[in-house]
């Protein structure tokens, strides 16, 4: 059974590269999220088969959980998109425990258990997505721990990306700036209470995203950055110090 894998599958992007894999040559699509309604509303409208999963990436069982049903049913991974996660704005020592753990194991630790579970039942032309943010390529004040989040999991993808490559396994890192109409920057700003962050210029839309990305994650680029934001960040933060995006930041917000 050839079969596509997308965590977050029940909104924002995540449900988009649902959208995209039902055209694609998969026997099923697997649906990871802990919102198992959303889960079965996304479902509902593919004309591919579908496996609804409802695991809560932060606790550690949903790990096992996910391991298990590989092993039980033996399939090819042709493609595993990590598209679970959430930010939190504000003061890094405001943050609750919850919050500050809850990002670090959506982001990291679920994407590194993931993605190791996955890696057996990939093959020659698999692809292995991690959707980062172009705050990865920056340290960035009020969205401290979720940026740093983003580091890891763009330097992950990318060492990955070399270990696999002579496996013919692809490894890609995702890395759009703001996407205006998913629930990220609602659920976000609960916490902003200094309201730190008041607007959003460029941001993209995600069908748009989703879309241009894609393309790129079939063509096995490694790091991509689907909107001309997200690229001069990329581009400048090989060339600038890291201290004049810190500087800089504050107009962003």
């Amino acid at each position: 059974m050839n079969i596509a894998i997308v965590t977050g599958a029940s909104s924002g992007l995540g449900r988009e590269y649902v959208r995209l894999l039902d055209e694609q040559s998969v026997d099923e699509i697997w649906l990871i999220s802990r919102h198992q309604e959303k889960l079965e509303e996304t479902a509902h409208a593919l004309k591919t088969k579908s496996r609804i999963l409802p695991l809560d990436l932060q606790k550690p069982a949903s790990y096992t959980s996910f391991a298990t049903a590989l092993r039980q049913e033996q399939p090819v991974v042709s493609y595993f998109i990590h598209a679970a996660g959430y930010g939190r704005m504000g003061r890094a020592a405001a943050m609750t425990e919850a919050d500050t753990s809850g990002m670090i194991a959506v982001h990291c630790q679920a994407a590194v258990s993931l993605t190791k579970a996955v890696i057996p039942y990939c093959q020659q032309g698999s692809h292995i997505v991690e959707i980062c943010s172009c705050a990865a390529f920056q340290p960035l004040p009020y969205l401290a721990v979720y940026a740093a989040c983003k580091a890891f999991l763009l330097r992950y993808s990318r060492a990955l990306a070399e270990e696999l490559k002579p496996s013919g396994i692809l490894v890609s890192a995702v890395c759009p700036y703001w996407v205006k109409d998913t629930a990220f920057i609602a659920t976000a700003k609960k916490t902003d209470q200094e309201n730190r962050f008041t607007h959003y210029l460029f941001a993209g839309d995600k069908k748009t995203i989703a879309r241009r990305s894609f393309r790129q994650i079939r063509q096995g680029r490694v790091v991509i950055t689907p909107d001309l934001i997200s690229t001069l960040h990329r581009i400048s933060s090989g060339i600038l110090p890291q201290s004049f995006f810190i500087w800089i930041s504050r107009f962003f917000r």
